[in-house]
């Protein structure tokens, strides 16, 4: 039998998606784990039954209950970052992480310059930041659009005389855009370690060596890997990253991704290897509504984010601050609506409830004489013009919260708000924490 689960983030990240694929890892004894959009900004947390614990970035959260990982073309990596996260996986106990991994030629490379002026830029912004997660993916797919011809992917890294050169371009592209945004830049130490990198002269002494020992662990194959993957008999799980809500398109803009975060990338990768098996389309989502960064965030609660501290989403240097609020069923809404089809969903951080005195949710807002249930998505899927909109007018909505009597009574507003049953309850971060509704 093959099936496959396409797992999508129903907020704005951090909603339990590494804890949700180890969970489907390990019930289904799934052999593969495949990302199919974002890229090395995933911080998705997992804890084994004993106890250990990794926050995958580019490996496939998987990978500690044994599946092994591809990393598709919609992927954008950072080969340095993936050696580091391949060493502490190895302390853990995984023999050979890139043993187990696959990535696609065709993935988007992000460099030490690109990750370096998308830091400058959002120190630039002063307090107008966009929430950026300080990686560099934004800018990485920005270059490969307007100059898909420099645009550095996995399979230039075998070739030495190819890297050189579209690593030099990418710098002095990189160079270019600093000087209309230096003047902004404050005095302090985090502009001047992002300065030193880029204008380093000896780049290449260093991070070419890095990438050649990149490519003495990885492989890197054709698309048609994938397809041999999922002709294979068993489970594959298809990991998201992000959140819908921060779709590069349907996301309130300019607080967005570069990444289509829907499940339109897998649809498409599914379509192209002709696959027949079962598909399960499962949405994930937190008991309450979460943002890490800058945006709107209608239902926030300054009182409920200091009831409820995340141990791994504290003060980021980039993000900057973790904000909770009531479940925002019309942002719930809004996210079902442009991810489309959705078998079940899955309701983690559960546990977190027990600490509340009270237990509200968010069906409406108040926009002036108005209640608004619901958002209206455009008519041309990439009107940015119209997201900002939207996001002006979130940023005026004032939250009509209701009192509800239990997680029970949530679950079941969540069902019907979203007319698709609760799958999958998680009350932690391990395995054995999650009850599988399922019938």
């Amino acid at each position: 039998m093959q099936q496959t689960f396409l797992t999508v983030d129903l907020g704005f990240g951090d909603a339990g998606k590494g804890s949700v694929v180890d969970f489907l890892t390990r019930t289904y004894d799934a052999h593969t784990v495949v990302r199919f959009n974002g890229g090395a900004q995933a911080g998705h947390r997992v804890v084994t039954p004993d106890g250990l614990e990794h926050v995958f970035s580019q490996f496939g959260a998987g990978a500690l209950a044994g599946a092994a990982t591809h990393l598709s073309r919609f992927m954008i990596m950072e080969p340095l970052a993936m050696l580091a996260e391949a060493a502490h996986l190895q302390n853990l106990g995984v023999a050979d992480p890139f043993a187990q991994t696959s990535i696609d030629v065709g993935a988007l490379v992000i460099t030490p310059f690109g990750r370096a002026i998308n830091r400058l830029r959002e120190l630039a912004r002063g307090a107008g930041r966009h929430g950026s997660c300080g990686i560099g993916v934004g800018e990485t797919v920005a270059d490969s659009l307007a100059h898909p011809d420099l645009a550095l992917r996995a399979g230039d890294l075998v070739d030495a005389d190819r890297l050189y050169a579209k690593l030099a371009a990418i710098r002095e592209l990189n160079l270019a855009k600093l000087a209309p945004i230096h003047a902004d830049l404050p005095a302090n130490p985090q502009s001047a370690a992002e300065l030193e990198l880029l204008l380093d002269p000896d780049w290449a002494d260093w991070l070419l060596p890095a990438y050649i020992e990149f490519t003495q662990q990885a492989r890197l194959v054709q698309a048609a890997h994938l397809h041999h993957i999922l002709k294979r008999p068993g489970t594959v799980i298809f990991e998201a990253a992000q959140g819908v809500l921060l779709d590069e398109w349907r996301g309130f803009h300019p607080h967005t991704t570069w990444s289509t975060t829907t499940l339109h990338n897998a649809e498409c990768l599914l379509a192209e290897a002709d696959y027949c098996g079962h598909v399960v389309r499962l949405g994930i989502t937190r008991a309450y509504t979460t943002r890490h960064g800058a945006g709107p965030l209608p239902s926030e609660d300054a009182a409920l984010s200091r009831a409820l501290p995340d141990a791994c989403n504290q003060l980021h240097l980039w993000q900057q601050y973790f904000r909770s609020g009531w479940l925002d069923l019309v942002l719930l809404r809004y996210a079902k609506e442009i991810v489309g089809h959705l078998d079940g969903v899955a309701v983690t951080c559960l546990d977190r409830l027990a600490d509340l005195d009270t237990l509200q949710i968010c069906p409406h807002y108040q926009l002036g004489p108005l209640q608004v249930d619901r958002i209206i998505s455009a008519s041309d899927p990439q009107d940015l013009s119209y997201q900002s909109q939207i996001t002006a007018a979130l940023n005026t909505c004032q939250p009509v919260l209701e009192p509800l009597d239990g997680p029970e009574a949530l679950l079941q507003r969540i069902a019907n708000t979203l007319g698709i049953p609760v799958w999958l309850t998680s009350y932690g971060p391990r395995a054995s924490d999650k009850i599988w509704r399922l019938k």
